[in-house]
């Protein structure tokens, strides 16, 4: 095991390349199952969690070549074989083959999902749209088992906006008999990013993006090429390291509409953004302001940048409220900041920060985006090193952090455990 080595205190400068969006290729790569030819993706991230997705199609009976960032996948001679343990465990997002395969064989048996540990996923909004759908869901020894003797399309209206449900349902739909509108749907980028895809299939999806999605089911999909859009985590968590160390950072290869709610609140706190078509200038100050945020379904703040930015708010004079009506127990990064000289509590749903300087101590990442706060804290200490431990879990969402970090000026290396 690795731990990640920073001794901070240095302003970022330079320009990053945004790799593809994490949060897309995990749904993406699952849903090449559906169709019957050769399905390329371009702009894929280099994680953990896409390699292992790679792993898990060849498993299935699909072959996969990899060129750079381009992966092809010819899901031709995929059987349905069930997964109830195995590489699944290692995924959260491994829910996305339950109406992939479901679409594809008509069954699928999945075990439930492992990956970050930071709040149980329920997955009873996509059992429900399955069985709207027709399907029948068991639990078979702690596994999920989906079989429908035919997909039909319905209504499905979600209790709970949710990302993983919309797409899991789009998913299925897309090989149904007759017409699914999901209501009350998630808007997020990576759903009408995973919709554009399987249009590209043949598919005939409508509304990806907006509350409401109506999706005419197709009897087949084919294979086509689809270049995967830039990872807005990823663009964030720059633009917090950015700001958080006083620098001067070009993020390219990004969307800045998808960081409107980012750039909001840097510039309320009082950060200089500057915005390009397809590329966003972070100037840090010297001084900032304490601010509320509140992180929200989209096109609200995300809030896989909560933890990023609870570290950006201890920078800040006086005391800022971060508060995360997503998940309401994310906060499994402030013990480990409070270690690192950092003044927060949390009451409920909300950390109450204090700001103030850090001091570099022995840390350990509890899951992917704690892991990001820990760095960005950690950059910003002048004096001594700080050790992060748990760095598999940020390799699951950050492709090239440490070449990245020392091309912008960081001084950051990797040494075992």
């Amino acid at each position: 095991m690795e731990k990640l080595m920073i001794r901070g205190g240095i302003p970022l400068r330079g320009t990053v390349q945004i790799s593809g969006a994490k949060n897309s290729a995990v749904a993406l790569l699952p849903a090449a199952i559906l169709a019957e030819s050769t399905v390329t993706l371009d702009n894929l991230p280099h994680l953990s969690d896409v390699a292992v997705y790679s792993d898990i199609l060849q498993e299935l009976g699909g072959t996969v070549t990899w060129n750079g960032d381009t992966i092809v996948i010819d899901p031709s001679a995929m059987k349905s074989i069930p997964m109830p343990n195995g590489k699944v465990k290692l995924l959260r997002a491994s829910y996305y083959l339950m109406g992939a395969m479901l679409g594809r064989f008509g069954e699928a048996t999945i075990g439930l999902p492992g990956g970050c540990n930071f709040e149980p996923r329920p997955i009873d909004q996509h059992i429900k749209g399955f069985e709207a759908l027709g399907a029948q869901v068991t639990n078979d020894h702690g596994s999920v088992r989906i079989v429908a003797k035919e997909l039909r399309g319905a209504k499905i209206y979600l209790d709970v906006v949710s990302v993983g449900a919309t797409i899991n349902i789009m998913l299925a739909a897309s090989r149904a008999k007759g017409s699914t509108i999901i209501e009350n749907a998630a808007k997020e980028p990576e759903i009408i990013d995973v919709a554009t895809l399987l249009n590209a299939m043949g598919a005939k999806i409508k509304g990806a993006g907006t509350e409401t999605i109506r999706i005419e089911g197709v009897d087949s999909l084919h294979g086509c090429r689809h270049s995967i859009i830039p990872d807005r985590i990823q663009a964030g968590t720059y633009m917090i390291a950015a700001a958080a160390t006083r620098g001067d950072i070009l993020i390219d290869n990004v969307i800045p509409k998808h960081m409107e709610a980012m750039t909001a609140k840097l510039q309320e706190m009082g950060v200089h953004v500057y915005e390009m078509d397809e590329s966003i200038r972070i100037v840090g100050q010297p001084h900032y302001e304490a601010i509320d945020v509140k992180a929200l379904v989209y096109p609200g703040f995300a809030t896989d940048l909560q933890s990023p930015m609870t570290s950006l708010l201890t920078q800040a004079q006086g005391v800022s409220i971060l508060s995360d009506y997503v998940y309401s127990s994310r906060f499994k990064h402030v013990p480990e900041l409070t270690r690192m000289g950092a003044s927060i509590r949390v009451e409920g749903r909300s950390a109450i920060v204090e700001g103030g300087p850090l001091t570099a101590a022995k840390v350990r990442a509890a899951d992917l985006r704690a892991g990001a706060a820990l760095v960005v804290a950690a950059l910003t200490i002048p004096d001594g090193v700080t050790e992060i431990t748990g760095v598999e879990y940020i390799d699951r969402g950050y492709d090239n952090l440490v070449d990245n970090l020392r091309m912008l000026g960081a001084d950051v290396w990797r040494e075992q455990e």
